[in-house]
Order: structure tokens, then C-alpha cells, then sequence
């Protein structure tokens, strides 16, 4: 597994999408209504939206948004979910976050991303580009498969590097000092592909950029 793999490029992701009419659930994210429900309202970047119902959902809650995917496909799906009264609230732009840069971009009361999973040096500069990104006083919260999950029913691909711990993902913040709010591996009931129940757990870290 190299960073150079198809699974991590747009075309492969635009095939996904053309492949069935929905991909994802079309329902926010339970971890991030979580973290997030508490806020006030700001400028949100909401990294690998998808279809978007995360950014929709961002919008909703009154959250100026700018979702990003690498997909086009996904980016059109996401645009047309949008409801028209929401549509002044989000902007979508095509982009592959590999290539951002810390420090390049404006700055975002609250920077988001949910289950991106990169090989482990792909994701400590991602996600520090990511981090970068939040204003001072804003949050950051990242969400994704926790490695326990490789020792579940649940299908996921044999890659240890792929997945991360809360404490990985706290390690690695970037520059800035943080402090960390939420730090867990948080159980949900998933069903895998033949109808049987099974606990996984998310990674959640939610940080605020305190300067």
C-alpha cells in the first residue's frame, strides 16, 4: 500500500459514484452532531464531504460551509442534495487535500473530516494541513474507523496503518497549542454486510486551538 494507490485517487472515487445513485447514508454523521451541536455558528471547512450531508447538515445549523472532495461526482451529488434555502450557506470546491500545505488557505472557526484514511504519513500531513486551518478559538474534530474494528465482523481492509487511535491523532497536532475536549473510541451498533449486528467503535478527537 502506497500512497500512489488507485483507492486514493479521484478517479476511483468517481467510479464508486457513478456506480449506484447513493453511496453514503445521506444522514449526518452521529459523532459529528455530537461534537459539534454545542457550537456557535462560524466558517466550518468540512474535508471529504461526499454527497454532503455532513455540510448540509453544517448548514443547517446556521454554519457558513466550504466542502471539499477530490470527486467531481461526489461534489455535483452534493450540490444538488443542498435544499435551496441552504444553498447560500455552502460552497463546494474540488480539490486533493494531499497536495494542501500547512499554514496555506483561510483560517475556519471549525475544520472537519470524517473516516479519511490514508497510509500514516499521508495522514499526519493531511491532517496537519487540516489543522492548520482552524482560527484560534476554533475547533478541529476528526472522526474515523478505530483500529479495534480490524478484530470485528465488520469488513475492513487488513491495513493496521490505515486506521488510528484518539491518542495518535492527539499526538500529532500540529504548532499551534491545542487543548483537547474529546479524546475516545466511541461504540456504535453497524451491521455488516449479511444483516448481522456488531459493536465498532469511531475515533473522536475534537480540539480547540486555544491561540
Amino acid at each position: 500500500m502506497t500512497e500512489n494507490d488507485p483507492r486514493f485517487s479521484a478517479a476511483f472515487w468517481d467510479r464508486r459514484y457513478r456506480s449506484t445513485s447513493q453511496v453514503w447514508s445521506g444522514e449526518p454523521n452521529p459523532a459529528l452532531v455530537g461534537e459539534v451541536s454545542s457550537l456557535a455558528p462560524g466558517t466550518a471547512l468540512e474535508v471529504g464531504c461526499g454527497e454532503g450531508a455532513d455540510a448540509i447538515w453544517l448548514a443547517g445549523q446556521g454554519w457558513q460551509v466550504t466542502g471539499v472532495d477530490f470527486s467531481a461526482r461526489a461534489l455535483d451529488r452534493a450540490a444538488g442534495h443542498t435544499p435551496a434555502d441552504l444553498a447560500g450557506r455552502t460552497t463546494w470546491q474540488q480539490a486533493d487535500i494531499r497536495d494542501w500545505q500547512p499554514g496555506e488557505g483561510p483560517l475556519h472557526d471549525l475544520v472537519t473530516a470524517s473516516f479519511l484514511h490514508f497510509p500514516a504519513p499521508v495522514r499526519r500531513q493531511v491532517f496537519a494541513a487540516l489543522a492548520a486551518r482552524v482560527a484560534p478559538g476554533g475547533h478541529l474534530v476528526i472522526v474515523g474507523h478505530h483500529p479495534g474494528d480490524l478484530d470485528t465482523a465488520m469488513p475492513r481492509p487488513p491495513e493496521p496503518g490505515l486506521f488510528y487511535t484518539a491518542d495518535d491523532l492527539a499526538a500529532d497536532l500540529p504548532g499551534h497549542a491545542w487543548e483537547v475536549i474529546t479524546r475516545t473510541a466511541r461504540p456504535r451498533t453497524a451491521t455488516t454486510p449479511d444483516g448481522t449486528p456488531v459493536t465498532v467503535h469511531d475515533t473522536v478527537l475534537t480540539a480547540r486551538r486555544t491561540r
